[in-house]
């Protein structure tokens, strides 16, 4: 028998040993909310409830089946028959029972996501859509179009209004092809993962016998990250539930941040309205950081109205306090980041035991690019390195071939964003340009557009508009920044940009920071050069050294979960975190506060907060920056320093 006063604590031992019903469970950061769920579980199979009595849902496949492997380890036996994984993957073996009351056959397909954007394709075929047009989406944006209208519940007029405004005019258009979509899946006897939970969902609503068939079946079932689920997610366990009411939920409203990929916060926040007559338990005792780190949370999320309160605890002994970092502009942030990193690495810390967070990812710009000078190792966890990234390479391809006309590669990537230049078409083309003393020069004549095929001669057009208006521009103009600025708006790469990626808002703000960072150089050519040679570097560096001691790069949605000893949370200031765009968005203030709580609580021994006081734009000059409104309502920056729960670094000079 487990000793279960002795391997938890009080506010765990309260939870794994309450007897049954609705259990809501609060678990702050860093509090051992797996540990007390793999004791629950444990428990439960002690007090006698039988392994395939008991359901588990999680977000990983890989969390569940840890957190099984180590109730065995507790218990010595076998619990393979406790149904534990994703939603996803829960709700699939439901369906490959049942699917038949749906009208699918049982033995029915799963696509992928690329198998699902290949029958949204065949869908705008049978509606004669042309899908090389450049005003009308891409068969990726339609399907992350009906994906959120599936988990957010909310109509697809609804779904284009809020995320895709600029497509409001071809919402008949694209809810002809989302029917047909769904028509086709069910013809084909296809689910898509969307499918797999609305259909459960279902499954579970119009089908009483099925519902009392499982509810008897699992007789307790338990959700982990229970802040993260969807408006269907939570029907699911509700109707499973429904019959002997053992629900216990764990999770934390105050890490609650993926809205934008459908999660909903009222799930986790009107849980007692649901269930009137659950208990809630608050796991606040935190091992993970050190006394001042916590108090420094606990205080910016007490600025949020809409919550449990809570009080994390530490267990750790008194460290250093979190710093705050004002450095002169972006450029000194990065190289403090460096700097200090370097000193903590002589001192013995390991790179791995260090994160640099930030909001967005073109934040990390200027630290990557320090930290390829400085050889210090890193990996990205919020995508590729900022400058390998496609939009990037995509607006610098026209840079490039005002530097080189000869440059192949830049004309073929520039050329083959136009509709209907594919590869074949792309190799004719050049095969006349590459005979022409300038190509330059050469593709802005009529006779090159003799030599176009007709069904891309339209494109064609636009491109030699665009070039033409960088060409216009006088030497001293013709610069990255203002470049970006004619093919974001005259050379129309912003609508490319909406019709090809479902995050175009935040593909434009890389763009625009890129060029605020070239602002630097005084030659375009020079800044060609830097770029190509920094990314040049650091593939070599991969290529020679694949150690794993390196430091971490990653957005705060990313982190969830992880930490390290030492973090670096940058572009503190007001506008970037909380991110202005976001605050448009219902919640969004609050939301951005829960990401700016759960950066901080990634970190176990040092918390290094910075913002640069001064930001240079060409449209506005130069801008002088407010730290975070989470900072400043913290502690105002004019108290006394030994009343702030931070330190104040002002950095001006080199570090």
């Amino acid at each position: 028998m487990i000793e279960y006063e002795k391997e938890l604590n009080p506010e765990q031992y309260r939870v794994v040993t309450e007897e049954g019903g609705p259990l809501l469970v609060l678990a702050g950061a860093g509090s051992g909310k797996t540990r007390t769920l793999i004791y629950r579980v444990a428990h439960l199979l002690e007090s006698g409830v039988c392994p395939e009595n008991i359901l588990l849902a999680t977000f990983t496949n890989k969390a569940s089946h840890s957190m099984l492997n180590r109730v065995e380890s507790l218990l010595q036996s076998y619990t393979g028959k406790i149904m534990g994984g994703t939603f996803h993957s829960i709700a699939h073996r439901f369906l490959r029972s049942y699917a038949f009351r749906l009208g699918y056959n049982n033995s029915f397909s799963i696509v992928d996501s690329e198998d699902a954007r290949q029958v949204i394709a065949s869908a705008m075929t049978d509606l004669k859509i042309d899908t090389k047009l450049t005003k009308f989406p891409k068969n990726n944006i339609l399907a992350e179009m009906i994906s959120l209208t599936m988990n957010t519940q909310s109509t697809l007029e609804e779904v284009i209004f809020n995320r895709y405004p600029f497509f409001m005019h071809l919402s008949p258009e694209i809810h002809q092809i989302a029917s047909l979509y769904q028509q086709k899946k069910k013809d084909l006897n296809v689910m898509d993962f969307d499918d797999l939970l609305n259909n459960c969902r279902r499954l579970l609503h119009e089908n009483p016998d099925i519902l009392q068939t499982l509810s008897q079946r699992f007789h307790h079932v338990l959700v982990d990250e229970y802040q993260d689920t969807n408006i269907i997610q939570a029907d699911i366990v509700d109707l499973l539930a429904s019959g002997h009411r053992n629900l216990m939920v764990v999770g934390d409203d105050s890490q609650s941040i993926y809205a934008f990929r459908g999660a909903n916060f009222s799930n986790i926040i009107h849980f007692p309205e649901r269930y009137p007559d659950c208990k809630i338990f608050k796991l606040e005792t935190n091992y993970r950081s050190t006394p001042e780190i916590l108090h420094l949370a606990n205080l910016s999320i007490n600025n949020n109205e809409n919550q449990f309160p809570k009080e994390l605890k530490a267990v750790r002994n008194k460290g250093m306090r979190p710093v705050i970092v004002s450095a002169q502009n972006v450029l000194k942030q990065a190289d403090f980041v460096a700097q200090r990193i370097t000193e903590l690495t002589r001192s013995g810390v390991p790179y791995s035991e260090i994160a640099v967070l930030y909001r967005a990812h073109y934040h990390s710009m200027e630290v990557q690019m320090e930290f390829v000078r400085r050889d210090i190792p890193f990996d990205i966890r919020s995508g590729i390195r900022f400058f390998e990234q496609a939009h990037i390479k995509d607006v610098t391809s026209y840079m490039r071939v005002l530097v080189n006309p000869q440059d192949e590669l830049a004309w073929r990537r520039l050329l083959m964003m136009y509709p209907k230049v594919g590869k074949v078409t792309f190799e004719k083309l050049w095969r006349y340009l590459v005979k022409q003393d300038n190509p330059l020069e050469a593709i802005l004549t009529n006779e090159f557009l003799k030599a176009v095929p007709k069904s891309a001669q339209a494109g064609i057009q636009q491109c030699q508009k665009t070039l033409l208006f960088l060409l216009e521009l006088d030497l001293p103009d013709r610069i990255p920044e203002r470049i970006i600025e004619i093919l974001l708006n005259e050379g129309d790469y912003r609508t490319y940009m909406q019709d090809n990626y479902s995050d175009a808002s935040a593909r434009e703000d890389d763009l625009i920071q890129l060029g605020n960072f070239a602002a630097k150089f005084e030659r375009m050519d020079d800044f060609l050069n830097e770029l190509a040679l920094l990314t040049n570097m650091s593939k070599e560096e991969e290529k020679e050294d694949r150690q794993e001691d390196k430091v971490i790069l990653s957005t705060i949605h990313q982190a969830k979960g992880l930490e390290w000893s030492y973090v670096f949370l940058i572009w503190c200031a007001d506008g970037m975190i909380p991110l202005q765009r976001a605050l448009k968005e219902p919640g969004g203030e609050e939301e951005e506060r829960r990401l700016f709580y759960v950066a901080v609580t990634r970190a176990k021994d040092q918390l290094y907060l910075s913002y640069p006081i001064l930001d240079y734009s060409r449209s506005s000059g130069t801008l002088t920056l407010n730290p975070s409104r989470f900072i400043s309502e913290i502690a105002p920056l004019s108290l006394k320093d030994e009343q702030r729960p931070f330190e104040q670094w002002t950095l001006f000079d080199d570090y």
